[in-house]
């Protein structure tokens, strides 16, 4: 297909769903990554043939021979977005354009086939129709979706894959850390990088995750949520977090964050900050900022708040930093008023209890 044509979805009805009381003791408490609805969403890529064999069918393995090119080359991809029960009783989805956008980019990077825009959104369309039941009706409750695409050809050789298998799965979820919204703990990394200019850093790609999981592994050892990473050429600029972007807010109500530039994932929960702050008639410095600066002006209380944002958790509250030096807390180590204010908007928004002047909520129906 190109991408203009209309990509149709042969449905096939998981014919042993869960029932419908096993369904609703799971979402009783889902957690995160944990359960799975009846369906997928699967279509192929072959050179010269283009998109095809579009289904919804039962979540199934998928068989996988053993020279499968992504278990060889790791040529992968992914996205992670989420759908929701409206106030009024809808369903939406929250700036899926831009995670259809953001995986064609990715995929670009990898030398992979770009799915385009209408399939990806179709794709996502489908699997919550069929799985409507599955989304958990609690205040932090969500359907999340993980789109993902990976080489399918059988062959060894290094060289872009032929053939491609997009899939889309789909889990109830809760809230992304346990216990809630409350301030995280972060580790700096005195080891290791995420990404290196020429890079894969703004690609969301599996191996960029797989490298960050030592470097987590660190953090909790030191008794800290989540990893904060260090440029690659000088190891004196902040990066980003392990798995979402990190924003500081000032005295005089500025936020700063580090500047996209090829070794940081443009995240769309980062995007939607931006500009929903600049129309609360906030000042937004995209920026390098060094870590020794984050604790000077932390220690100085010129630093008022920090956060961390992204798709699984929207926005979290950073409350300390932990180094193999030494910590430092921001502020009294509390939630900002900033930061909550701007995750109350945006949660609103995704919802559909706030208004939508820039028309980022997407209707299901």
């Amino acid at each position: 297909m190109s991408g203009g044509d209309k990509l149709d979805f042969e449905i096939r009805p998981n014919l042993q769903p869960v029932p419908a009381a096993e369904r609703a003791a799971l979402l009783a408490n889902p957690g995160f990554g944990r359960i799975f609805t009846d369906h997928m969403v699967t279509i192929r890529y072959a050179e010269g043939k283009g998109w095809y064999d579009a289904r919804v069918e039962a979540r199934a393995p998928i068989p996988m021979d053993p020279a499968t090119a992504v278990l060889h080359y790791a040529q992968e991809i992914f996205e992670g977005l989420k759908a929701y029960h409206a106030a009024d009783g809808g369903v939406t989805m929250f700036r899926p354009q831009a995670n259809a956008a953001r995986f064609a980019a990715s995929a670009e990077r990898m030398a992979m086939a770009p799915l385009p825009e209408a399939a990806f959104l179709e794709s996502l369309r489908q699997l919550i129709t069929i799985d409507r039941d599955w989304i958990p009706t609690g205040e932090d409750g969500s359907l999340y979706l993980r789109p993902f695409m990976y080489a399918s050809e059988v062959f060894l050789g290094v060289r872009p894959a032929m053939e491609y298998l997009y899939v889309v799965i789909a889990s109830p979820v809760g809230s992304y850390f346990s216990g809630g919204v409350k301030p995280v703990n972060v580790w700096v990394s005195p080891h290791y990088t995420r990404a290196a200019p020429g890079g894969t850093g703004a690609a969301k790609c599996g191996g960029n995750y797989a490298t960050s999981l030592v470097a987590q592994a660190e953090a909790m050892e030191h008794g800290c949520d989540q990893v904060v990473f260090l440029d690659a050429v000088e190891r004196r600029y902040v990066d980003e977090l392990g798995g979402m972007n990190v924003f500081f807010v000032y005295d005089d109500g500025t936020l700063v964050t580090p500047p996209l530039t090829g070794t940081i994932l443009p995240g769309i929960t980062r995007d939607s900050v931006i500009t929903l702050a600049r129309q609360q008639g906030r000042t937004v410095v995209e920026r390098p900022i060094s870590f020794d600066e984050w604790r000077a002006d932390a220690e100085s209380g010129r630093l008022r708040e920090a956060f961390a944002c992204g798709t699984a958790a929207v926005i979290t509250p950073i409350g300390q930093v932990r180094f193999p030096d030494g910590s430092f807390t921001i502020a009294d180590g509390g939630p900002g008023e900033t930061t909550m204010g701007l995750r109350q908007i945006l949660v609103d928004l995704q919802r559909g209890r706030g208004e939508d002047p820039n028309g980022w909520v997407y209707r299901v129906s």
